[in-house]
């Protein structure tokens, strides 16, 4: 007859080596998902798309994606030095929990000629947000450029996250010193390409600079309101779910202003309700006819990048799904953002329509309009 002790001994014994197999498991699906390519959403618009980079300060870098000419179907995701880059200096897990890059498909070929049918095109300037880089929105520059736009993603220039102004006394001036500093490179990064853009060998001849929208995820949201309130050369901006700060709740911006939000319905802590707040008391003294407020139901703050979408591991995803923090597909918000941003960008710079109309859409119902 088996004891009491050997029984709980081997129940323990096969407990042990159940959760060793759960973790092999896990350790090895996540290595899978890890080595699998990828390819970023294909751009809708009829254009070809070229990428290009320049140095516009002492380390500010401008990333330019266009309509270009070119047959190839799909291009690599980051020159090869970032990529090594990126992998060396992020921490080991990190790099594990996030698809290999070197996997990773885009479609923006690297140099490629502009296109020379299109008509010169808008500009539309962006800014990442504070702790992250612009390269992993290249999904969404890539269908503005496919639209005829010329993206221009400046990176570097403000190293320091907001974030870090938390709990301070001067949380507000701390933040908006940030600010400042943020918009003046903006405004130099402009300056030097507007004045050489004509001597450029690719992009000579195939930039409007009338007609310049600016637009952010983040702190690079709060970076396109404050840059769009304070230099007449922006013509529409958007706000991709960034926090605006006290010290921009007095900002006055004439010109059409997209506020695309995540899905905020159920945030009702304290300082989630006071940052809609200030976001209404900006929106409420817009222009009605030049404003627009939208939800993507479901959508997450990280997941407005294809970094946060479809990047990183799909485990991380559904811990926020757990929590109730994250209800739509990761492809389908970013294909959604590229839609809302694309479409403001044309209804305020090309006129193509009321932005409330174009936003309104069927085939995104994810897409809610806020009266």
């Amino acid at each position: 007859m088996t004891s009491p002790r050997e029984v709980m001994r081997r129940w323990l014994g096969r407990s042990v080596l159940g959760a060793v197999a759960v973790v092999v498991l896990l350790i090895g699906g996540l290595w899978v998902e890890h080595s699998l390519p990828i390819e970023l959403p294909r751009p809708s618009g009829p254009w070809p798309v070229g990428r290009a980079s320049r140095t516009v300060g002492a380390d500010v870098t401008a990333w330019i994606w266009y309509p270009a000419a070119h047959s190839q179907f799909v291009a690599p995701y980051l020159p090869e030095s970032i990529r090594t880059a990126w992998q060396r200096n992020r921490p080991g897990v990190i790099n594990f929990l996030t698809r290999d890059l070197a996997k990773v498909r885009a479609h923006g070929v690297f140099d490629a000629p502009f296109k020379t049918e299109a008509a010169p095109a808008p500009v539309l300037l962006f800014r990442g947000g504070g702790s992250g880089g612009v390269l992993g929105h290249t999904a969404l520059f890539e269908e503005l450029a496919s639209r005829g736009y010329a993206v221009i993603a400046l990176e570097g220039g403000n190293t320091l996250n907001p974030e870090t102004c938390a709990g301070r006394v001067d949380e507000d001036t701390c933040a908006g010193t940030l600010l400042d500093g943020a918009v003046a490179v903006m405004t130099s990064a402009i300056d030097r390409l507007s004045a050489t853009a004509s001597r450029d060998p690719l992009l000579g001849g195939h930039l409007d600079w009338r007609a310049v929208g600016v637009f952010g995820h983040s702190f690079g949201g709060a970076q396109a309101l404050a840059f769009c309130a304070a230099d007449p050369r922006c013509s529409a901006g958007v706000n991709i779910d960034g926090r605006i700060f006290a010290s921009l709740t007095r900002t006055a911006v004439t010109v059409p202003f997209l506020w695309l939000l995540s899905d905020h319905r159920s945030d009702q802590d304290a300082e989630s309700r006071q940052i809609l707040a200030q976001i209404q008391s900006v929106y409420e003294r817009q222009p009605a006819d030049s404003r627009a407020r939208i939800v993507i139901r479901g959508a997450h703050h990280v997941t407005f990048s294809e970094d946060g979408a479809l990047l990183k591991s799909g485990a991380l995803r559904g811990i926020l799904r757990l929590r109730g923090a994250l209800g739509i597909d990761g492809r389908r918000q970013v294909e959604a953002t590229s839609y809302a941003v694309r479409s403001f960008f044309d209804a305020s710079l090309k006129h193509t329509g009321s932005a409330q109309v174009v936003l309104a859409s069927p085939s995104y119902p994810e897409i809610i309009l806020v009266p």
